[in-house]
């Protein structure tokens, strides 16, 4: 398994310098490659290469940084394709597809610069690093981590490592390489339901939001909307830095929130089944209060955190199809929207089982992980017995919920 380990740089001014200057003529020629890749329609990382790689050594680059340029050109048409192929960019002919297929991409000045160990190494006993720059070596660069970085960049660093300047600040973004834990067999699933209201909800009755989080959202909804009213340069300048306020925020809030789901499944030996929301913004048809909290939380990052911590620890993980896990009861299976009557409400009209709404569907979703995982690790075993079939066969439109 592959996990990012980023670390803060402190360059004095004589490399500062150094490396912004190596990072404005990396992105420069990685617009000139782009620009030769659009035109010729080449996009492969060898061929590109191939094509660009005269061109690139004219302009100052060394022989490795110079064909790590052409794979990052190469890597973000790859990309593109990659989101025009899924939809991202919209349908055939629409606005945001137009423009993104009919000029180069282009890169910012201060965009991430990938380097390998021929052109970047670490001393880990001094906490320093050395990076090739236009103007040489840059000397020894002191870096700053958590002794649990470390430990882990000591062990299993491999592959490259980014550059990054953002905010004033350098940054290195090194791949480790971490052997992988066997997962253990699960003594059942713990069903994590995302929601609204409740970012996530667990089937035992564990809702990971709280007024404090709900205020801190809601508040930031306002700022958001009152700045993009105003429209002046200072207001969109505020509404950048306050962006990536809220970014930081809501990654830290979601590891909190993962890492207790995890310990609590790692504790009691279960798996974690979690809903598959893939396109739910696209499916999903909400009042437009609602929409704006939707949009506004990272729930991908959610579950992305929840499945790779769960890796890590060797505990089992199912993605279930989410229809009707709002409405269907746990105890009986009888669906029905008349079964929720509000957001918090749960309330089965066949059976009289009553539950908090979110805790009902985290158990579906619980019963659908053990289901699935049953045929994937048992595909000629019987299937668990489940409340009713057709809380397990119906298909439909679900996702978080208000």
């Amino acid at each position: 398994m592959k996990i990012v380990v980023q670390v803060r740089l402190f360059p004095d001014a004589g490399q500062e310098a150094a490396l912004r200057d190596t990072l404005n003529l990396c992105n420069e020629a990685a617009n000139v490659v782009s620009a030769e890749a659009y035109r010729f329609r080449v996009f492969g990382k060898q061929a590109l290469q191939r094509l660009t790689y005269g061109q690139l050594k004219a302009m100052g680059l060394s022989a490795q940084p110079a064909i790590h340029v052409a794979r990052k050109v190469a890597g973000s048409y790859a990309t593109l394709k990659a989101n025009i192929r899924a939809g991202n960019l919209g349908k055939p002919g629409s606005k945001r597809r137009v423009t993104s297929e009919s000029k180069p991409i282009a890169f910012r000045a201060d965009a991430a610069q990938p380097f390998d160990d021929r052109c970047l190494s670490w001393q880990m006993p001094d906490r320093t690093v050395s990076i090739w720059t236009v103007r040489g070596r840059s000397g020894r660069v002191p870096f700053r981590c958590s002794d649990g970085q470390y430990v882990m960049l000591s062990a299993h660093r491999q592959g490259e490592s980014d550059l990054v300047h953002r905010d004033g600040k350098w940054f290195l973004y090194a791949t480790c390489d971490i052997p992988d834990v066997e997962v253990k067999e699960p003594d059942g699933f713990l069903g994590v339901d995302l929601g609204i209201a409740n970012i996530a909800t667990t089937d035992d009755g564990t809702r990971h939001c709280g007024k404090g989080l709900n205020r801190v959202r809601h508040r930031n909804q306002r700022l958001r909307a009152k700045l993009q009213r105003l429209g002046t340069r200072s207001a969109r300048r505020l509404l950048k830095k306050r962006r990536r306020k809220e970014a930081r925020f809501a990654a830290d809030t979601n590891h909190r929130i993962a890492k207790q789901i995890v310990t609590e499944a790692e504790r009691t030996g279960r798996g974690i089944a979690l809903e598959d929301l893939g396109g739910i913004r696209e499916r999903v048809r909400l009042r437009k209060p609602q929409r704006v909290t939707l949009h506004s939380w990272a729930f991908h990052q959610l579950g992305q955190f929840i499945a790779y911590k769960a890796t890590r620890a060797g505990i089992a993980l199912a993605r279930v199809d989410p229809a009707y896990t709002s409405q269907g009861c746990s105890a009986c299976g009888h669906i029905a929207k008349a079964n929720r009557p509000n957001q918090s409400t749960f309330r089965c009209t066949s059976c009289g089982f009553a539950e908090h709404a979110d805790v009902n569907a985290a158990r579906n979703i619980a019963i659908r992980g053990v289901a699935d995982w049953a045929a994937v690790s048992l595909p000629n075993a019987a299937c668990p017995a489940q409340p009713a079939p057709n809380a397990i066969c119906k298909l439909g439109p679900s996702g978080p919920r208000s």
